[in-house]
């Protein structure tokens, strides 16, 4: 058996696909090395693989291996984890405190969405990077370590870069080399192979006979697109261990499993080249109320030139009364034509307008309507901090308070949500 094959056995790695197969290669060839490496792939491709298989075929294996989880932290307290503080050194602070590059000395340590660190943090990694120094919160004392750092992220780093949210100098210096991990749905033939090892790992752990797919089943399911990946595969699977009583599954069967999860809402659109920020979501909004709101506009003069064009005489005398409320007189004072469509200049018309309104038209007359929907275009549509509220809530309530869940149905980090959920003082 050869040492790719000795890899996927020993981390239970499942498929052939020549992408994957390339980056667990090169994970190979750098583990004896200490140069730096950067995974990068769409979140749930599996990228937490690659540093382990680094650590245990290196030098290091027999000393710490630690997770850093950089978008679930904090930003003030990110450079404490990291790095340690001295007593004092801040509120709470009551004891002198070791960070996580202290304790890994002579380990290493994986970075994961490291693309979500502030700027302050990433000016002492990267002096870590280049001396193997750093100091404590608090303190003035230069200290060194000696670790292997292995650095991940989903986030387009360039763009991050452009955007001014990552250094250019860290990025090439965590980049010395860069592992690509493939999405799922490049990975077709994999597809299959995976459900079948997730089946038989569920039904083992649930103690219930195992679900396999017919062949049309295998069809569908390969060409779903699965934006989640190998995870939200995981979940499909178990999932349909545990809920469906029938152990043989059709496209059918799978079709409405698939579709409840394809159809989530979703704020972001995520791709292999990266995640949109906070910033261009919030572009997105505006753009789409603007539109809406042009929209409106071009319907309301659209409306206007197909009554100018009507003739007079093909009119009722309730449609001219709805006409005059819809577009007051007052409006049309530069119509040169008193006898214009728009402007009906009888006395008749006037004094029976409440009767006739009032037994041929709704409650509200077009212009009470189209004031209410203005009003509520504005008060809903337009109040974007109400909404970005509203579906912060929804998505906490969806996941019963797990913010992880939350933050990934939202497409934003963690460390965003955080502050969002400060922000709305929502952490009741």
């Amino acid at each position: 058996m050869s040492e790719l094959q000795n890899i996927k056995a020993r981390f239970g790695i499942i498929g052939n696909y020549s992408a994957l197969n390339r980056a667990l290669e090169k994970s190979i060839q750098v583990a004896p090395t200490d140069i730096s490496v950067l995974v990068m792939g769409e979140s749930g491709v599996g990228k937490e693989f690659i540093p382990k298989i680094i650590h245990s075929l290196s030098h290091r294996k027999h000393m710490p291996y630690i997770v850093v989880n950089c978008g679930a932290i904090p930003e003030g307290t990110i450079d404490s984890e990291l790095f340690g503080h001295e007593k004092g050194a801040f509120t709470g602070a009551t004891s002198t405190r070791k960070g996580y590059f202290e304790v890994a000395d002579g380990g290493s340590i994986f970075l994961d969405e490291v693309g979500e660190l502030p700027l302050q943090t990433q000016v002492r990694l990267l002096r870590v990077l280049e001396s193997g120094e750093f100091m404590k919160v608090g303190s003035s004392v230069v200290q060194k370590t000696n670790v292997r750092i292995v650095a991940a992220t989903n986030v387009n780093m360039l763009k991050a870069i452009q955007d001014g949210r990552f250094r250019e100098d860290l990025y090439y210096r965590l980049n010395t080399v860069q592992i690509d991990m493939p999405p799922l749905r490049e990975r077709k033939g994999d597809i299959h192979l995976l459900f079948r090892k997730f089946a038989i790992d569920f039904a083992e752990k649930y103690r219930m006979p195992e679900v396999y797919l017919t062949q049309d089943a295998v069809h569908y399911i390969e060409k779903y697109p699965f934006p989640g990946n190998v995870r939200q595969l995981r979940n499909l699977v178990e999932q349909i261990t545990v809920v469906e009583q029938r152990r043989e599954i059709t496209s059918e069967i799978l079709g409405q499993y698939i579709s409840t999860v394809s159809t989530a809402p979703m704020l972001i659109n995520s791709s292999h080249k990266g995640q949109t920020d906070f910033k261009n979501e919030r572009e997105i909004m505006y753009k789409i109320l603007f539109d809406m709101r042009n929209d409106i506009n071009d319907l309301k003069n659209l409306t206007s030139e197909l009554i100018k064009n009507k003739e007079t005489s093909g009119l009722s005398h309730q449609e001219k009364i709805l006409i005059n409320r819809i577009y007051p007189p007052a409006s049309q004072s530069s119509t040169s034509n008193q006898n214009s469509l728009l402007y009906f200049d009888n006395k008749t018309d006037t004094a029976n307008e409440s009767t006739i309104l009032s037994n041929n038209t709704p409650h509200n007359s077009y212009e009470d309507v189209e004031e209410i929907e203005v009003e509520e275009t504005k008060a809903k549509s337009l109040s974007l901090q109400n909404n970005e509220r509203d579906l912060i809530i929804k998505a906490l309530e969806k996941h019963k308070g797990r913010r992880n869940k939350a933050a990934e149905e939202l497409g934003i980090s963690q460390r965003t949500l955080y502050r969002k959920i400060k922000q709305y003082k929502l952490e009741d």
